[in-house]
């Protein structure tokens, strides 16, 4: 349990909080990229900020404040120039700066006023749009791996959780949730809906992997690493496992990114959990297909993006797929859950460790440090997990992960996704390679 001005301090991120100042030690996605296309301008709400996202004629980014100095129209309708964003009520023009550089029949339309609009750097990588929310200078952004390894095809699904971010990021803190909420929940409502038989006819459908992840715990381990920490469960056949074993569970990358499966895996994921305010959480699940040598993958124009539905055209929830059974259980505490009123138990040792990195790394900031994952300048490449992918090694958990071409995608968001018959062709190229090599498992030959 945490005490009510411990949960303050590690929830609140509005400007001047413990927890916001450390958030603007960092660089924030705060939109894919793509939806600039759709629209090259967009209201953004970041750490209980009110800003307006722009791409201007020029192809220039801005990230500005949302209301006009003149008469305080909201800048989300404004009208993109070639060197910033055109106020739609009278024309004044403000640039990547937050300055207004022009004012339409002002006797002075050229001057440059005192006032300024709030104005953050923003930049691209990998699809993504991401922002700088702190003092100067800022920090190199960072090259996280998934977002610039080669040969893969990318994906973005965007949700907004009507919760805290930090209910969303203990889930990572919480490998046994998985049994329940991912294993007989689905199976309760896969039996509700009359479904169960045909949908978990797969003998490797995730269903049945989850449900095993809760027979035979014997202890969970965690442990800081150079970019989060790494954590899993230790099983024992003495208490019902099938033998002894370790199981590694997803890597946490601080502050607030997962990655699930290997870097150059068929399928691995980045799930981050940015603050929109104190009781909004913007999540993000950034998708990544990856080819072995030997297979080429096909180039994309941008990185497109979706929302995964959380409820049918009746207004009830879709329960069918694992993130929106985690986005369930996250809003489900509460806009800002009481942690003095929780009981945590021996599988909890990943979150007390996940809260107590989070005060520490919030301290270094007050005492004028820098935190963890801070760059001054960035590598060509960071590995989140600390080291390279081994192709001479298994790059995936479940061999599942990369048989989308044989309908192993139904269990999670990835269903809904654009480039998900890019992502089965590619798998398809996979399989064909591997058979040829033969290194293909038996699963993978499996009829399917």
């Amino acid at each position: 349990m945490l005490s009510p001005a411990m949960n303050e301090r590690l929830t609140r991120v509005g400007p001047g909080t413990p927890g916001g100042e450390l958030m603007r030690r960092y660089w924030i996605p705060i939109a894919p990229y793509s939806q600039l296309d759709d629209n090259p301008v967009r209201k953004v709400r970041i750490l209980g900020e009110d800003l307006v996202l722009y791409k201007d004629n020029s192809g220039k980014l801005g990230l500005v404040g949302d209301r006009c100095l003149h008469r305080n129209v909201d800048l989300q309708f404004g009208i993109p120039d070639d060197c910033g964003l055109r106020c739609p009520y009278h024309g004044w023009l403000f640039n990547q700066e937050g300055k207004c550089i022009e004012r339409p029949m002002e006797a002075t339309p050229c001057g440059e006023i005192k006032q300024k609009l709030k104005a953050y750097p923003v930049e691209e990588l990998g699809g993504l749009v991401f922002a700088y929310m702190g003092p100067a200078p800022a920090p190199a952004l960072p090259r996280w791996d998934l977002f610039v390894w080669p040969n893969a095809i990318r994906q973005i699904a965007i949700m907004q959780i009507n919760c805290n971010w930090l209910q969303c990021h203990e889930n990572t803190g919480d490998p046994t949730h998985s049994a329940w909420a991912h294993g007989h929940m689905f199976q309760y409502v896969l039996k509700q809906q009359g479904r169960f038989e045909e949908a978990t006819a797969q003998a490797e459908h995730t269903l049945h992997t989850r449900l095993k992840t809760g027979v035979g715990i014997k202890e969970l381990y965690a442990h800081p690493t150079t970019h989060g920490f790494a954590k899993g469960v230790n099983y024992s056949q003495e208490l019902g496992a099938d033998s002894d074993y370790t199981r590694d569970h997803s890597t946490v990358i601080f502050p607030f990114y997962t990655q699930t499966g290997k870097t150059g895996a068929p399928r691995s994921e980045y799930q981050i959990r940015v603050p929109i305010d104190d009781t909004h959480t913007y999540h993000i699940c950034y998708q990544v297909y990856a080819a072995p040598p030997g297979v080429e993958v096909p180039k994309q124009d941008s990185v497109p993006w979706y929302e995964p539905p959380r409820h049918d055209e009746n207004g009830r929830p879709i329960l069918d797929y694992v993130l929106a059974q985690d986005a369930l259980v996250w809003d489900a505490q509460g806009p800002i859950t009481d942690r003095s009123a929780e009981l945590l138990g021996r599988t909890d040792v990943p979150i007390v460790l996940l809260r107590r990195q989070l005060d520490e790394q919030i301290t270094r900031v007050e005492q004028g440090e820098e935190p963890i994952n801070f760059f001054r300048e960035s590598p060509a490449i960071i590995y989140g997990t600390g080291e390279a992918p081994d192709y001479s090694k298994p790059l995936l958990k479940h061999n599942f992960r990369k048989l989308y071409h044989k309908g192993f995608f139904n269990d999670d968001a990835d269903r809904y996704g654009p480039a998900l018959e890019m992502v089965k062709d590619l798998h398809r190229r996979i399989e064909e390679f591997e058979l040829a090599q033969g290194t293909a498992t038996a699963t993978e030959n499996a009829p399917g």
